[in-house]
């Protein structure tokens, strides 16, 4: 019989050589004030259904808590490339949500932390106070001109396959 500090452990790791072009994303809502918690919980089954539209390029897709005050939660979800990811942020649901996010306050806060397999990071945060994420020891700079569209932020050569959302106006 095996004591228990004797036990077997296994361990993985993953070959990523097919996915070059990865793309991990971390999405966070956040409820600053009571009237935020709402639309909160009514986020998780819009975004289900839209997953379960199965977005092209979209390899999983993962549900986060981070705590429970506030009412912090949030998604991972990992990419082919960030084509993919654009086209799936500026054309479904997800550009509905922030549409509306932008045109009124709503007593929540929504950010994002992009990761590149090829290297390179960006993220965005609104209506969330700092220390988060990169924010927590990274300059703040505002979200505008160049640094509100991901591939600006990122200089991504190419073009956008698809018009944001929303225009800075």
């Amino acid at each position: 019989m095996k004591r228990h500090d004797q036990q077997t452990r296994t361990r993985f790791t993953v070959d990523l050589s097919n996915y070059p072009d990865l793309v991990v994303i971390y999405l966070g809502m956040r409820v600053n004030e009571l009237r935020g918690l709402l639309p909160a919980l009514q986020f998780g089954p819009k975004l289900e259904r839209a997953v379960k539209e199965k977005p092209v390029g979209l390899l999983r897709h993962e549900l986060l808590f981070f705590s429970l005050f506030p009412l912090h939660l949030g998604i991972r979800q990992y990419w082919l490339d960030f084509d993919s990811l654009e086209r799936w942020t500026r054309s479904s649901a997800h550009a509905d949500w922030w549409r509306l996010f932008v045109q009124k306050a709503s007593g929540y806060g929504l950010w994002h932390e992009t990761y590149f397999m090829r290297g390179g990071m960006e993220a965005v945060y609104g209506d969330v106070p700092p220390p988060l994420g990169l924010m927590g020891f990274a300059p703040i700079r505002p979200a505008t001109g160049a640094g509100l569209s991901a591939r600006s932020r990122l200089k991504v050569a190419g073009e956008q396959t698809v018009d944001a959302p929303i225009k800075e106006s």
